[in-house]
């Protein structure tokens, strides 16, 4: 069979795609343009992490042909993973608040080091004071790059950071909450089942929906 369709494609190559020899196969078609249909892939062999952005972003697609230098030819795991977390979406990159990267920076041996977001920073108003921070970021808002610079902070771009220490010394890798989004809560065990904390999706909170659903017999059904 796979020696019958190589000698049809040298045929339709020879004819053209209008015509074909009759007891061949046609030519395949598709009503989309006339895109050709899709491939029986061996999916189990098949690696799904991402080799490039989805973004077509100039800027960050310059980044990522910087730091895939550096994760090759600086011995350094710093580079790398940098290079990995350039290639993520944006629910994979979740923006860090400044409360939080405050917290993390506090932490001991962790004095004069330049904090890197391969993300957005965001401001907090429930912090009153910010100490003066070293940040890298690929976005910091208006508000909290105005209260950094206020402290006497500095904040970096990756091309700098990257003439800096090419290696990554002096930096600490800080990342954003992944699982902060309100989807979250929606998943786990089935809403109302014994020792189940998972948010149910209700049209509204109140006397008339979903009141201990799952709970009581009253209510719906009881588990």
């Amino acid at each position: 069979m796979v020696q019958q369709e190589k000698e049809d494609d040298h045929l339709y190559k020879h004819l053209g795609a209008d015509q074909h020899l009759p007891g061949t196969l046609a030519p395949p078609t598709s009503n989309r343009g006339g895109a050709i249909l899709g491939v029986d892939i061996r999916h189990k062999d098949r690696k799904v992490g991402r080799k490039e952005p989805k973004s077509q972003d100039i800027y960050l697609r310059l980044l990522v042909k910087l730091y895939r230098f550096l994760a090759r030819r600086a011995n350094s795991t710093f580079n790398q993973v940098v290079l990995k977390r350039l290639f993520m979406s944006r629910t994979n990159r979740p923006p860090l608040s400044l409360s939080r990267m405050i917290r993390k920076m506090k932490l001991p041996g962790r004095e004069n080091k330049t904090a890197v977001v391969v993300g957005t920073i965001t401001d907090d108003v429930r912090v009153q004071e910010v100490p003066k921070l070293k940040v890298c970021a690929l976005r910091v808002s208006s508000r909290g790059r105005s209260r950094i610079l206020k402290a006497g902070g500095k904040i970096l771009t990756f091309d700098q950071l990257a003439l800096d220490p090419p290696k990554g010394c002096g930096t600490v890798l800080l990342s954003g909450p992944r699982k902060g989004r309100e989807v979250y809560r929606h998943f786990g065990k089935a809403p109302g089942t014994p020792h189940s904390h998972t948010k149910p999706y209700v049209r509204s909170k109140g006397q008339k929906f979903e009141c201990a659903r799952g709970l009581r017999a009253s209510r719906g059904y009881k588990n």
